[in-house]
């Protein structure tokens, strides 16, 4: 299928694996920031390692800009905290390959809401690099057209549909 984004920013995603005391559990893994660019390393690579914590260069990915979101994209970085919601798929593997594919990155909060409903995948928001926000910003200045909000008026002539609640139900006995 092809994309019809206007524009995309190819990043490098860097995954954090902890070890965990809990029964149920061994590891914990979130994605904790994200590269601008692509990284010479090969996915999966080990980059560092505190404690019980180890990280890992992920793999490359790709933001998609659609001229339709512009809005949202202006809201998250309007909201203080700039964000990417990264997208993590779990793999079935044995212990010393990779736990997950990356199924996506994007700006769009809403997107990024919408995408924890999906089952297993693992969801989670990393800080937007300034460069990034700076694209962004570009592409918003280029693109997005202020769309009014109209409230639809309710034509009070109309019959009120069955099953839902009326302002006039006391004044009707």
């Amino acid at each position: 299928m092809r994309s019809t984004a206007l524009a995309r920013i190819v990043i490098g995603v860097v995954v954090e694996r902890r070890k965990t005391r809990g029964p149920w559990i061994n590891l914990l893994w979130r994605p904790v920031s994200v590269l601008v660019g692509t990284p010479s390393a090969a996915p999966w690579t080990r980059i560092g390692e505190e404690g019980d914590a180890t990280t890992f260069y992920a793999g490359e990915a790709a933001i998609e800009l659609y001229r339709t979101e512009t809005a949202n994209y202006q809201q998250n970085l309007c909201s203080g905290m700039a964000a990417l919601w990264v997208v993590l798929r779990p793999i079935a593997t044995n212990s010393a390959g990779p736990a997950f594919d990356i199924l996506t990155v994007t700006a769009d909060p809403a997107e990024g809401e919408a995408l924890t409903d999906a089952g297993n995948n693992l969801v989670a928001p990393v800080p937007m690099p300034a460069a990034i926000v700076a694209t962004i910003e570009s592409f918003i200045a280029e693109h997005h057209v202020e769309r009014p909000f109209n409230k639809r008026e309710r034509n009070r002539g109309e019959p009120p549909i069955p099953g839902h609640c009326s302002e006039d139900t006391e004044s009707s006995k």
